[in-house]
């Protein structure tokens, strides 16, 4: 048998992924691991879908999106991200995952080097090393809480640099970035003519803080925006997302979508259309809830003396565990699934920084997250 291309037998898996698969072979497991909205799906927006599948609507659409669609995300730019947009720098994608990686492919060769987050979303190494780029982390430290260090990017700047990504709110770590953080990020990139790939899929969600889009203090065309249905709508297994470019890719990125999916599929993008320009209250509603989860959780470790990362954005909580994990987090989370019947997602899955940490989703059932928080061994300090 022929071996594989070798920067794909060489790709890093996902750690969270395969916590994942061990939980679901074992009911009664308490999952925490996934980043998984608890809320259902707004019924006007199945309805949406549904009725697409009854119209018929099972052609290829156009390699962008349907019209209809593209314009609401452009009104939604305008409208809530302070972004002025063509409806032809928007691409409707398979979800953000498939949004980030076609940013990815349209500005990273071989052999370049993108910067990305470490702790940061699995994703992004991933991608690096499908498209035989190289993945140079930037270190996000608690000391700093944990944003990034500006000094630390200058010195990891090389002429095979080509892009930074930004994530905010960010996956795992559940921080938003301040307006003067994110235009010092911009300013960093446009010093050292860099592409910025911002993901954006926690936007809806963020507590005391504002989210900024870098796109808005894009100046001179070099940032590339990922944003998704899945977690703002619950819509994780609709799988639509999409991404805005500067002007003058329109082409390019047509291309690499008719190269890669075609176009997303009809009924989905109808039930996001739906999703964006009917009323926002169960977006309003599961901000609530999250926020409720988040207190409760909050409480249940301050009570158990845990150190934690304070959330300001996103659905998670990331959680020093260094006093058990024994310098092997990612065992340490495997062991914690046979004993204590709780997932949880390795810090180590988010890069090497992640190491003696765990990231809990907190968008699940209230009763579930509580339980599943109480059952982590508390620090020594914490011990009667």
């Amino acid at each position: 048998m022929p071996a594989i291309a070798p920067h794909i037998a060489a790709m890093p898996g996902s750690g969270v992924r395969r916590i994942l698969e061990i939980a679901l072979r074992r009911p009664g497991t308490l999952i925490l691991a996934v980043g998984e909205p608890g809320e259902a799906v707004a019924p006007r927006i199945r309805s949406a879908g549904a009725q697409g599948w009854t119209d018929g609507a099972t052609r290829y659409t156009p390699n962008g999106g349907i019209r209809a669609l593209r314009e609401a995300i452009v009104g939604k730019l305008a409208r809530e991200n302070g972004v002025d947009a063509a409806v032809e720098q928007v691409l409707v994608t398979v979800g953000g995952t498939q949004a980030l990686h076609q940013a990815m492919s349209l500005v990273l060769a071989a052999g370049d080097d993108v910067l990305i987050p470490d702790p940061g979303y699995t994703t992004f190494a991933m991608n690096a090393a499908m498209l035989q780029a190289r993945a140079v982390p930037y270190l996000l430290r608690p000391e700093r809480a944990f944003t990034p260090d500006l000094d630390e990017l200058e010195r990891l700047v090389t002429p095979r640099t080509r892009a930074i990504i930004v994530n905010s709110p960010s996956n795992p770590l559940g921080i938003t970035y301040s307006a003067e953080l994110i235009a010092a990020l911009v300013a960093f990139a446009r010093r050292h003519d860099l592409w910025l790939i911002s993901d954006e899929v926690y936007e809806r969600f963020t507590w005391g803080a504002a989210h900024v889009s870098p796109a808005s203090l894009d100046t001179d065309g070099r940032v590339l925006s990922v944003f998704s249905t899945s977690k703002t709508y619950a819509m994780t297994g609709v799988r639509v997302g999409w991404l805005v470019t500067p002007p003058g890719l329109e082409d390019a990125m047509l291309r690499a979508q008719e190269a890669t999916v075609s176009c997303v599929d009809g009924p989905a993008q109808l039930a996001a259309l739906e999703a964006l320009t009917g009323p926002q209250d169960a977006v309003a509603s599961a901000s609530a809830h999250y926020a409720e989860n988040l207190r409760a959780a909050v409480s249940v470790l301050d009570a158990g003396g845990f150190r934690y990362l304070e959330p300001s954005g996103a659905f998670y909580l990331w959680i020093d565990m260094a006093h058990v994990a024994g310098g092997d987090v990612a065992a340490w989370c495997e062991q914690l699934l046979d004993e204590q019947g709780v997932a949880v997602a390795p810090g180590s899955a988010f890069g090497a920084s992640g190491e003696g940490w765990i990231r809990v989703c907190v968008a699940s059932d209230r009763a579930e997250l509580l339980e599943g928080l109480r059952r982590l061994p508390v620090p020594p300090a914490a011990r009667p």
